[in-house]
């Protein structure tokens, strides 16, 4: 039997703002760790001496890496204790940061970029810990806000000092700035925050852990195999492919017969059929499918093409698409967490949902013949999925995870988003490849309508996701 050991709640508005300057530090560090090096993989490879491709395959393997600990730290959080696991994550980033920093060629890159990895569940870590020292339902859905808007990136700071840093100092000064402000985070978190142990005592399910990480990884690396066959198709690369998702189906078997015979499994099996828990990963992964890849490639590709696009410079799409977007999700994250226990959670996430749906409207009726209302759908699109959906998605994952097992549905939520990502990126280009022989116009209309479609498959999943009761002002 678990023994429960709940920090004392930051009831006070001086602790719970000390505690969320804390965690919002650490959610900057991870979140520079995953997107400030995006303006400066061309300098890498120049600087490493290697190809733009072995580039990518460093952030692939990054993301990679925080996807499969993402699935069961939380759950070890809740064990031995949320505080210690994430002030380990930060320093470890800040490791990983050194060791890329110094990195001579790309395998010590790899290297580095996989030791920061760690750090994947920083947001859903911080949340509990969040929710554990702030009852009150209207301060914690403003403050979680205020953390999950950093998702969508640091309005678009991250992208412009990264740039900044590489083109004056090189890369490698990008990583020594990780490293400061992640020793920054795990200072505060360590100095600011209370430890919390809700399942103390209780016996970490390994075996569990084996195979789902097994599980779970094999599907992702099949699905970025799998993603470099939207230029043609290679029949070594579909045979990895397909053993890959062979080996994710039978280690998806061993997880649920192990989870059904141990004493304290990792995830309870009702759990897994309770709609409290699949309904709102089924909505994640639709949700980041039908979007993700939109707003990250296929539209600043669109604007940047001279024929059908506007020939618009990278530097230039990043300040007309990129920036407002996640400076609009920054702000309205906030909002959208505030009106959360007022309004209800899946009210507001389906609000998000249905703006997400006219911003991508807009984006294929007009925004594709000019670029000023694709400035504008890509804005809406900013406020009603960074700063509204994204935002919901995240904090359900927190509020409808069971008391017994706090730490399980984040870590499995934070799995269905990087799911989602890889296979936006493999069925969007993959659209957009198979109907190139209409014309570039056409193609990208039918790969932003087909966005549509699975984001309208999103909203219809949403609404089997249950009401949080207990997280909701009544």
């Amino acid at each position: 039997m678990s023994t429960l050991m709940q920090e004392s709640p930051a009831t006070s508005r001086g602790g719970a703002a000390a505690l969320t300057a804390a965690l919002l530090t650490a959610c900057v560090a991870f979140q520079l760790n995953a997107s400030m090096l995006s303006p400066a993989l061309v300098t890498m490879g120049e600087e490493l001496g290697t190809d733009q491709a072995a580039i990518g395959l460093s952030q692939t393997w990054f993301f990679t890496t925080a996807a499969l600990f993402s699935l069961f730290l939380p759950r070890l959080s809740d064990v031995v204790g949320r505080k210690r696991i994430l002030v380990i994550m930060m320093l470890l980033a800040a490791g990983g940061s050194v060791v890329a920093a110094l990195a001579p060629n790309i395998g010590w890159l790899f290297a580095g970029r996989i030791i920061q990895g760690v750090s994947g569940p920083t947001v859903p870590l911080a949340l509990l810990m969040l929710r554990s020292a702030v009852p009150n339902p209207r301060r914690y859905g403003t403050l979680m806000g205020l953390i999950l808007a950093v998702n969508g990136g640091v309005a678009g700071i991250d992208s412009f000092l990264g740039g900044y840093l590489a083109e004056n100092h090189g890369f490698r000064s990008i990583f020594w700035f990780m490293v400061v402000l992640s020793v920054l985070a795990a200072l505060f978190v360590a100095l600011l925050s209370s430890e919390s142990k809700p399942q103390a005592g209780t016996r970490m399910d390994w075996r569990g852990v084996f195979f789902i990480v097994i599980a779970v990884g094999a599907v992702l690396t099949a699905l970025n195999e799998a993603a470099t066959l939207v230029g043609g198709i290679d029949g070594p690369t579909v045979l990895l492919s397909l053993v890959l998702l062979a080996v994710g189906a039978a280690a998806f078997y061993g997880f649920w017969a192990t989870e059904k015979s141990v004493a304290e499994p990792m995830v309870q099996i009702e759990h897994l059929r309770q709609r409290a828990t699949w309904a709102p990963l089924l909505t994640t992964v639709l949700t980041m499918t039908g979007i993700f890849a939109v707003i990250n490639g296929i539209v600043p590709a669109f604007v940047q093409a001279a024929a059908p696009g506007f020939g618009v410079g990278p530097t230039q799409t990043a300040l007309l698409i990129l920036t407002p977007f996640a400076l609009l999700g920054w702000v309205f994250g906030p909002i959208s967490g505030r009106l959360a226990p007022i309004w209800g959670y899946t009210v507001v996430l389906r609000v998000g949902m249905v703006g997400s749906i006219l911003a991508l409207l807009v984006i294929v009726l007009f925004g594709l013949d000019s670029l000023p209302l694709m400035v504008a759908g890509t804005a809406l699109l900013g406020i009603m999925y960074a700063g509204t959906a994204n935002i919901m998605l995240n904090g359900l994952g927190i509020v409808l995870s069971p008391a017994s097992n706090p730490g399980f549905l984040p870590g499995m939520n934070a799995g269905a988003f990087n799911l989602g990502a890889g296979l936006s990126f493999l069925v969007l280009p993959a659209v957009l490849m198979g109907t190139s022989s209409m014309g570039e116009r056409t193609s990208y209309t039918m790969v932003v309508v087909v966005g549509l479609l699975i984001t309208v498959a999103a909203f219809a999943a949403s609404l089997l996701i249950p009401k949080p009761v207990d997280a909701e002002v009544e």
